[in-house]
Order: structure tokens, then C-alpha cells, then sequence
């Protein structure tokens, strides 16, 4: 559901942005703390994606104020996941996550900044695992911040510009259409004549 929430509300924000974007620049002062709010509660939950509110903080406020958006909801993700995971680890089976990791994840020590670099490499799963698996093995929380962002602020970067690029292509894009449509639309002119009724032939006299 959250996966599904997020990518529809990207969806929107991308599609409806001057509406969005007239909208938070009313209520300016609260609306960064908010996207950053969101963004952590959502990086912060077991299995989630995050790539549709990069995207959706890069439509709303541009490549370089959305990806430092971005960067400090990956860290308050980091710090609140961790504090979940201290006090829940039990509610995931951890040891069933390790053995389905791959070869080249096990080699490296559990806990070990390649193996928490690597591990959230793997679409799905491996985010969750790694803050589990930080958790559990008593990492250090600094160990765990850095090698989360190390993999997760260039992605969501990324995604930021992307997002920009795509609202401003789709809008452009919207704009040509409009254009095109006002100025070379064809006009017809439909003449319709009236016709008088004619007369009811009287009934034929029987011989």
C-alpha cells in the first residue's frame, strides 16, 4: 500500500505540478519540514520504495533544493529505522534474509560496511535487511547512516533530476499541444437550412 500510495502521489504532484507548486508556496515555511517528514516515515518502513517521492521532490522543488530534501530524509530514515529496528528486530526473521542473500553478499562479514554497502544494492528486500541486520549485530548507528546514504543519496539524486526533467518535458509538451490546437485547428462552418414542412396531401375519396 505504501509503495502504491507513493507512486500514485508522484503521479499526481507530477501531472498537477503549477496547482502543487501554487499551493506550497502559500504555505512555504512548512512545506520542506513536511517533505522531509514524509520522506523519512517513508524510508523508514520495512520493504518500502522511496524512488516515487525522489522523484516527487525533484517535480516539486527543483533538482538541487529536492535532492538536499532527499538527503536529510535518507538520514532522519537512517537514525529512525535504526531506533525500530533495536526495539523490533524480532518481528522480521532475520536469519531467513540472510541465507536468500547471494553469494557475492556472504562473503563479506555480517555487519561489515561492504556487506551493508552491497546488501542494499538488491532491489526489494535488501534496505530492510541491512537495517535489521545493523540492528541486531549492534552496529554503530554512525556505520549505518553513512553506509545508507553512500548507496541511497546518489539514487535518490538522480531521481530528483529526473523527476524535474520529466515535469518540465510533460508540460512543455502540453503547451506545444495547446498551441497547436489554438492556432491550427481547422474551422468549419456548418450552414444549416431550414426547410418549410410540407403539406399533408389530403386522404384519397373512395369511388
Amino acid at each position: 500500500m505504501l509503495l502504491a500510495a507513493s507512486f500514485v502521489l508522484a503521479f499526481l504532484v507530477i501531472r498537477y505540478q503549477p496547482r502543487v507548486e501554487h499551493v506550497i508556496r502559500a504555505y512555504y515555511p512548512w512545506t520542506p519540514p513536511l517533505a522531509v517528514a514524509i520522506f523519512a516515515l517513508v524510508a523508514s518502513a520495512p520493504f518500502s520504495v522511496t524512488d516515487a517521492l525522489a522523484v516527487m521532490n525533484g517535480a516539486i522543488f527543483g533538482p538541487l533544493f529536492g535532492s538536499l530534501i532527499n538527503a536529510v530524509g535518507l538520514v532522519l530514515a537512517a537514525l529512525f529505522g535504526y531506533w525500530i529496528n533495536r526495539h523490533a528486530s524480532r518481528l522480521l526473521d532475520l536469519d531467513s534474509y540472510l541465507e536468500r542473500l547471494p553469494a557475492w553478499v556472504k562473503r563479506f562479514p555480517v555487519g561489515s560496511p561492504p556487506f551493508l554497502i552491497l546488501v542494499r544494492v538488491i532491489p526489494g528486500f535488501g534496505g530492510t535487511v541491512a537495517t535489521a541486520t545493523a540492528a541486531a549485530f549492534r552496529v554503530p548507528v554512525w556505520r549505518h547512516v553513512w553506509t545508507m546514504c553512500v548507496v541511497a543519496v546518489p539514487i535518490c539524486t538522480l531521481l530528483a533530476i529526473g523527476g524535474n526533467q520529466i515535469t518540465i518535458w510533460l508540460h512543455h509538451e502540453e503547451a506545444r499541444a495547446r498551441y497547436y490546437i489554438e492556432h491550427h485547428r481547422p474551422h468549419f462552418h456548418f450552414h444549416v437550412r431550414r426547410s418549410t414542412p410540407r403539406p399533408t396531401p389530403w386522404p384519397a375519396s373512395t369511388p
